[in-house]
């Protein structure tokens, strides 16, 4: 009898920030590996997740949001998303459903790439008029030759499994990369640290600017099974650490119980978190911190 055919396969997730990429990834997983948030240039890094189904394994690597960035930090970013351009063997190109065509995107984004690409219309639940969806995929399809467009809500995981049967179709042949109780190659102290960052963003809203950054100091299991874990909440500027800190420490702690929360759930055992503030001046410009932090 014929063996069944088994694929394995690299696919980058790309496109604008804020359009639903991290999102797509955890749906996808079924686990949250990426922190998201309604801010733009969430995701810092390329993040692998690891989906394996029946007859394949994916490794699919989200990226930063492609944008103008003056900082180093978002400079450092942008290098990232396009760096995940090549050397997969499929792109995932994520735009939100709601927005036109975009040919200055296809040109920014997709020139020189040889690469079978799928599109991704996102958050298609946000169309009060359904028969918009098909007139947005007959003008994406004017504007490049996608391989596939698949419209789909991940934020409501509708439409994300037909997704991965799409892309599965696209993958070579291959042996698994992964064991298959692996869900991402980021170690726990990385995606704990992102945890953090995204409970800084979502509470503290507009206030605090993008250049936060978090650094788990200490990652100690102790004899009775708790976790114990230090990290600090990097600051630029003085002026932040009051709004981190709260009043009589409240934002702190609302910060903390809320990534605890998160946290016990990924490691699947109770964990103490010891927050604290640092102020470092004009960290996300300084190329010997972004280099300490994983940012290039």
């Amino acid at each position: 009898m014929k063996n069944k055919r088994f694929t394995s396969g690299f696919v980058s997730i790309i496109g604008r920030p804020n359009v639903g990429k991290s999102t797509l990834l955890n749906s996808i997983i079924g686990e949250k590996i990426v922190i998201t948030s309604d801010k733009p240039q969430t995701t810092r890094n390329r993040i692998q997740g690891i989906h394996n189904i029946p007859d394949g394994q994916i490794v699919f690597i989200d990226t930063p949001g492609i944008h103008t960035g003056r900082s180093r930090l978002n400079q450092s970013m942008v290098d990232a998303a396009r760096s995940a351009i090549s050397g997969v063997d499929l792109l995932l190109l994520v735009v939100e459903a709601t927005t036109p065509a975009d040919s200055e995107l296809i040109a920014d984004i997709l020139q020189k790439v040889t690469l079978p690409v799928i599109l991704v219309l996102n958050k298609v639940d946000l169309l009060s008029d359904k028969s918009q969806v098909l007139k947005n995929i007959a003008d994406w399809a004017e504007l490049y030759n996608f391989r596939e467009i698949v419209p789909i809500s991940a934020g409501r995981n509708d439409g994300v499994d037909y997704l991965v049967t799409v892309i599965n179709r696209y993958l070579p042949d291959g042996d698994a990369m992964f064991p298959d109780d692996i869900l991402t190659d980021m170690p726990e102290k990385f995606i704990v640290a992102e945890m953090i960052r995204e409970k800084v963003f979502r509470l503290t809203r507009d206030e605090i600017p993008y250049s936060t950054a978090v650094v788990v100091e200490s990652f100690v299991e102790r004899e009775n099974g708790v976790i114990a874990i230090s990290a600090a909440i990097m600051l630029e500027r003085d002026t932040q650490k009051g709004i981190v800190i709260g009043r009589k420490g409240e934002m702190l702690k609302k910060i903390g119980s809320q990534a605890r929360s998160d946290i016990e759930r990924l490691l699947d055992t109770r964990v103490f978190l010891e927050l604290f503030v640092k102020v470092v001046d004009n960290w996300s410009e300084r190329p010997s911190k972004l280099i300490e932090l994983g940012y290039q």
